[in-house]
């Protein structure tokens, strides 16, 4: 077990001795100097006390920094910690610090009895060699005197202690930081001081200078001490002149800051100009004035003055009062405290409020700040078809530009760059305005441009104080008129026009002419089939009666361009209308005023953008406008850098992806409505179609509903036809329609080299020869003849364009009397992962493809070969049929339509026939409209093999 004695305390711990003790016991002070080093040291001692007062043996050390332990008191523990300082460093030199410390000490907070040692008595701290001593005030009045002694200046030293003048011989330093007179010790208050009276004690109170040198004496040596203590003159010996107030440079006082750096802090200089004379006001430096003899005077300073001054400075930070105490002419702070930008702002503003000026500021090293706070100015005016807003965010006599203010926000960086170099530091309340700000417009000739379409984000954005009258006029206007719903007035339709509109067709009139009257733009998203070519007709019409020039552009898929052609010239044959497509187009803009439509396509402006841009249309129409859902592509991009007075898309489906597709149309038609593309990113398209953020999707349903018009089927159902048809041309590629150039002409040729009496004979190769012409308009691909190049199919990348757009609301039928045209759209729909079934007449399974069709929510396209699923089939779950290839009987193709539009068909069906302009397809759709006997003969050819068509009439159908 004895070993284990070793874990046990060797002795008690030492209990710290408090100052609050109680008994005879006494804590006092006690200074002496080392034996060798001769340097101050101050302890601590704790004694018994005899009745008398008096001080007896024994006496104990008390260690300070164990005293801090016990005591709570910041005052007490500064002052213990002090005394430690003046203890077991004899070889230290003195430092400013030291100082600090003794006037801590000589503060006394805990009001105990100072003693000094008296070595002659004992060299050890004993009862009998301690003597009782009072701390008197600090000693912080020296002066120095010069007198001319042939050929010498001498120089002694005064000091003016607790009111009284002393004289080097009346003086008695003690330990190097005191003077001691009687039984008081007063401490030199000043550093600098401590090490002038070191000096003059080595030269016994007297310094001689021989007068050949005392200039350069003055210059290097009095002048930079006249900062600690008053350098007295005899009026023989003139101080420098640059010491002297000049006659002529002013009598007022003048305040100034001089900032500069030292390491890693921030030197603040307060300085009192007195005329061309700077005093730096924590100095005792003097200041002289010429009388009216020539003779130099000294001069008091303007004491109030510069305590005033004093005054304001440190009000401004807790750290300055606290440096009055120290015998630096300045004050200082950490670059990184200084440069906070609620502090210095504040700070300077104060200052410059009382006349002070300050340099230096920009001097700083890594410092670049402006030294003014922002001043924010907005005033917003109305002009023609925007707001313009004038953002004047000053600092100083600085401005700031509004692209270096754009570039600051969107970089959420509080500085923005000035035109001195400078950076002016941006209110955090301003930075989250301006981004608002910016997001509504756009900087146009310095100023922020904001379309009146985004009038709610104005009335939102901006103060009413920053708004002009006019216009908080037409805000009030706005939201009255668009964001109540307020009833459209209703215009007549225009007399040109050659067709009746259907009522909710003339309400989509009444809302074009509505928001073209406040100068808005907007999108008609009616459903597919509800006429909304029309629409846009009669409003073109109506334009005649509301502007001078009425030339509009149309852009439209190639597909429609003849479409939109058979379109207008049904409704309004009065139109003049120009087409640029094909190579041979006209490529200038030299004739467009003539022309109340320029219809183009697509692709077509891509190419012609360079000169199409420079012209200013009345309106510009993009039809199937989701064209342009892609910001990023070049039709997005063509499309904005058209110029119009006023845009309209049109689109049966505004959106088919996600929110971003109409951002797109909106951006086009609605310039400035959502903002720039990362604003509407964070704000609705990432929370919406991302996280499903209801409160955002409401908002921005909100803001969009007045600038676009959109019917379904089902709302205007009673108004509908049960069913509608229409023609979607397809024009072909070079590729496709070089194939279907030559085998035409191989046609054409031998129909030429033969008579009449010979097509019945041959009857077997001209049916070949229109069947070929007729597979061609499909695809190519459907010959699998190595002469003829390419395998592109027009009708192919029109369907599928319309099946991606439709089928997630619809259910798709497309019908083919070529099964091989069905396998390569089939192979499309497998590439695209787009469900679907197959009837062709090698289909076992006919019910299962049928029922799946009918029942399965994700089977939303059925590919049907005419011959085997034109009759008998029930597929009332359709309301879209493609005709992909037209036939001579019309009926074929009513009955494939009939495989939807039947009993138990809720829904209005929607038959779309693809059409090759140019071709044999052409010519067959007329003759089903118009030559009835022809067709009739055409469709008996199925079964007698041409019997009864003429030469000519089969040559009728190619293009001669």
């Amino acid at each position: 077990m004895s070993d284990f004695q070793q874990l046990l305390p060797k002795e008690e711990p030492s209990i710290p001795v408090s100052i609050t003790d109680s008994g005879n016991a006494q804590l006092f002070v006690v200074l002496k100097q080392y034996k060798f080093h001769k340097q101050l040291c101050i302890e601590l001692y704790q004694a018994e006390t005899t009745q008398a007062g008096k001080i007896k043996n024994p006496l104990t050390g008390i260690n300070p920094l164990d005293l801090t332990l016990t005591t709570t008191d910041l005052a007490a523990v500064k002052f213990f910690s002090a005394v430690a300082r003046f203890q077991n460093n004899p070889t230290a030199a003195k430092t400013a610090g030291d100082l600090d410390a003794l006037k801590t000490i000589i503060k006394n907070p805990l009001q105990l009895a100072f003693y000094y040692h008296n070595p002659a008595f004992s060299e050890n701290i004993v009862a009998g060699s301690i003597q009782p001593v009072t701390m008197g005030p600090l000693a912080q009045h020296l002066s120095i005197w010069v007198q001319w002694a042939e050929p010498f200046y001498e120089l002694t030293l005064q000091a003016t202690i607790d009111g009284k003048e002393y004289n080097w011989s009346d003086l008695r330093i003690k330990y190097d930081y005191f003077f001691h007179l009687g039984e008081t010790l007063y401490a030199i208050g000043n550093f600098h001081l401590i090490n002038v009276v070191r000096f003059f004690a080595r030269t016994n109170g007297l310094i001689r200078i021989h007068e050949s040198k005392f200039k350069s004496f003055q210059e290097t040596i009095l002048i930079p001490l006249a900062d600690y203590l008053p350098i007295m003159y005899p009026d023989t010996l003139a101080p420098l002149p640059e010491q002297i107030i000049q006659p002529g440079t002013g009598e007022g006082l003048e305040k100034v800051i001089y900032l500069s750096e030292l390491g890693n802090y921030v030197i603040i200089d307060p300085v009192m100009k007195y005329g061309n004379v700077e005093i730096p006001v924590r100095t005792k430096r003097q200041l002289y004035i010429t009388d009216e003899e020539g003779k130099v005077q000294t001069m008091y300073r303007n004491e109030p003055a510069e305590t005033g001054f004093l005054a304001l400075l440190i009000k401004q930070h807790p750290d300055f009062l606290e440096q009055l105490d120290n015998d630096l002419r300045h004050f200082y702070l950490h670059k990184s405290r200084f440069l906070e930008e609620a502090w210095f702002f504040t700070a300077f503003e104060v200052w410059e409020k009382e006349g002070i000026t300050i340099y230096g500021f920009n001097q700083i090293k890594g410092n670049k700040l402006n030294s003014h706070r922002a001043k924010v100015n907005i005033k917003v005016t109305s002009g023609l078809n925007w707001f313009s807003t004038d953002i004047k965010v000053g600092f100083g006599n600085q401005t700031a530009s509004l692209t270096r203010l754009q570039h600051a926000v969107r970089n959420k960086n509080k500085y923005v760059q000035l035109g001195d170099g400078t950076l002016g530091i941006l209110p955090e309340e301003w930075i989250e305005k301006l981004a608002d700000y910016f997001t509504s417009g756009e900087i146009i000739d310095n100023n922020l441009i904001t379309p009146k379409i985004n009038f709610s984000e104005v009335r939102k954005l901006y103060e009413d104080q920053m708004l002009d009258s006019p216009v908080k006029e037409e805000l009030a206007l706005y939201t009255d008129k668009i964001n109540t719903n307020a009833t459209i007035q209703e215009v007549s339709v225009p007399a040109a026009l050659n067709g009746l509109l259907r009522h909710y067709q003339h309400e989509g009139l009444n809302w074009l002419n509505f928001i073209d009257d406040f100068n808005f733009g907007g999108i008609l998203a009616d459903d597919m089939g509800l006429g909304k070519s029309i629409q846009i007709i009669a409003f073109i019409l109506l334009q005649r009666s509301k502007v001078k020039q009425n030339t509009n552009l149309l852009v439209v898929p190639t597909s429609l361009l003849f479409n939109w052609q058979d379109e207008v010239q049904k409704f309004a044959p009065s139109i003049k209308i120009l087409t640029l497509y094909n190579a041979d187009r006209q490529k200038n803009t030299n004739a467009f005023n003539e022309y109340e439509i320029i219809l183009t396509s697509y692709g077509t402006l891509i190419s012609d953008i360079t000169f199409l841009q420079h012209y200013t249309f009345n309106y510009i129409f993009l039809d199937e406008s989701q064209n342009i859902k892609n910001i990023e592509s070049q039709r997005y991009q063509a499309a904005r850098l058209l110029k119009s007075r006023n845009k309209i898309a049109i689109t049966g489906t505004p959106i088919e992806n996600n929110t971003f597709d109409v951002y797109a149309q909106l951006s086009f038609a609605c310039p400035g409505l959502l903002g720039s593309k990362q604003h509407f990113k964070h704000i609705y398209s990432t929370p919406i179609d991302t996280f499903k953020v209801k409160r955002r999707s409401i908002e921005l349903q909100k803001k969009i509903a007045p600038f676009i018009l959109r019917r379904t089927k089902a709302e205007v159902a009673t108004e509908l036809p049960d069913k509608t048809e229409m023609i979607c041309y397809c024009p072909m590629g070079e590729e496709q329609r070089n194939a279907y150039d030559t085998c035409e002409k191989d046609l054409r040729d031998f129909l030429t080299d033969i008579t009449n009496e010979e097509i019945s004979k041959n009857s077997m190769h001209v049916l070949r020869g229109l069947t070929r012409l007729r597979q061609i308009c499909n695809s190519p691909q459907l010959l699998k003849d190595e002469k003829l190049q390419g395998d592109g199919s027009a009708k192919i990348e029109m369907l599928l364009e319309q099946i991606e757009s439709k089928s997630r609301q619809h259910k798709i039928l497309v019908f083919s009397q070529f099964v091989g045209m069905l396998n390569l759209i089939k192979n499309e729909l497998e590439a695209r992962n787009i469900p679907f079934e197959l009837l062709t007449g090698k289909t076992k399974n006919r019910e299962t493809a049928v029922h799946n069709f009918q029942n399965e929510a994700s089977i939303r396209v059925f590919l049907i070969s005419l011959k085997a699923g034109g009759t008998g089939l029930n597929l009332t779950a359709a309301d879209y049929v493609y005709i992909v290839d037209p036939w001579w009987n019309p009926a074929v193709e009513n009955q494939a339509i009939d495989r939807s539009y039947r009993i138990g068909q809720k829904k209005n069906v929607v038959a779309v026939r693809l059409i090759t302009p140019g071709t044999i397809e052409e010519k067959i759709v007329k003759l089903q409209n118009t030559k009835k006997e022809l067709s009739d003969k055409l469709i008996k050819t199925a079964t007698s093999y041409l019997n009864g068509i003429s030469k000519a009439e089969i040559l009728s159908l190619l293009n001669v």
